[in-house]
């Protein structure tokens, strides 16, 4: 059957950022240039990346964290949003999501540099304050300082802030139906042309492969993973996972094979992600359950991949899992 001029047309954007890329799928009908609108996108991402990179030394959180102690420097809004949601999150988990890790991550070798044993030593004996104790923002006045030495890191929320970024982007075009996304941490906005909500896979938690373990379908909700599998470093034949533990100053070394929570901003889930991940299946369901968080643990016994699911949405409804 010959196209309809009324049938939507398929747009399938995508483009660099944070070391991967992201995307963005939606319908258009009639005569459409998605050039402004890639162009939009790319800009959208490449703020957030220069405002909140740990690699990049001119970005604005690395000015932060180069100020001296006690000094309030002047934060631009974008970052301002996140690092008040980060230090919200660090406050509501008890620290279990912790930007102030930057120094750890670099330690073991998940930052610019190779990892360190001597900074590894450090990073395990020196007391750890979280960063909401000791991070201070003045919110209105567009400024932060630091009341005690801290490394900021915004790996555990800053793409799936880029990710909402790119939602914000995409209705400022008027575009209110669409799947976007950076390194699998997802955003859907409406439905799909044919009514359905957009489909996304829950990754099983192999390194050796990506194959699909369940299949969420979202509408108007985000949806971001956090796992041991895809980001590590071996020290003596033991694969430690790039999730830090804020208690310990370390990588995590027993925690689910990965964590995936649906919310309603990509940010939130993927800081929660984070959160629940370091926590684990027992006291993150927990925390889970009292926030309303839709979350899904897939915990390794043996060979064998367990699952635990808190929330309605990864059991029944209109959003939902469907094992395979």
């Amino acid at each position: 059957m010959s196209k309809m001029s009324s049938d939507p047309d398929r747009q399938a954007l995508s483009g660099p950022t944070m070391d991967t890329r992201w995307s963005a799928l939606f319908f258009t009908t009639g005569a459409f240039d998605p050039a402004p609108v890639r162009s939009a996108l790319q800009a959208a991402v490449d703020e957030v990346d220069e405002q909140m990179s740990g690699w990049k030394p001119d970005s604005d959180l690395m000015r932060l964290n180069t100020a001296p102690v006690g000094r309030w420097v002047g934060v631009p809004e974008r970052l301002m949003t996140v690092l008040e949601l980060a230090l919200e999150i660090g406050r509501s988990s008890a620290g279990a999501f912790d930007i102030g890790m930057g120094d750890v991550v670099s330690a073991w070798g998940f930052g610019p540099s190779v990892a360190d044993r001597a900074l590894i030593r450090k990073a395990l004996e020196i007391p750890r304050q979280a960063a909401y104790e000791v991070l201070e923002l003045n919110v209105e006045g567009g400024e932060a300082r630091k009341r005690a030495p801290i490394v900021l890191d915004l790996n555990g929320i800053a793409k799936g802030y880029g990710v909402d970024r790119l939602a914000e982007t995409l209705r400022g075009f008027g575009i209110t139906c669409g799947l976007v996304g950076i390194d699998g941490e997802m955003r859907a906005l409406g439905l799909r042309p044919d009514g359905e909500p957009w489909t996304i896979a829950v990754e099983k938690p192999d390194p050796a492969s990506r194959t699909p373990h369940s299949v969420l379908v979202l509408q108007d909700a985000a949806v971001a993973t956090s796992g041991d599998y895809r980001h590590w470093v071996d020290v003596g034949g033991r694969r430690l996972s790039h999730t830090m533990d804020p208690r310990r100053g370390a990588p995590l070394t027993r925690s689910p094979a990965s964590v995936t929570v649906v919310a309603r901003t990509c940010a939130e889930a993927d800081a929660w992600a984070t959160a629940l991940m370091v926590l684990g299946s027992g006291d993150g369901a927990e925390l889970a359950r009292r926030f309303g968080l839709d979350t899904l643990f897939l915990n390794r016994e043996g060979e064998t991949i367990l699952p635990r699911a808190v929330g309605a949405l990864f059991a029944a409804g209109p959003l939902n899992h469907v094992p395979r």
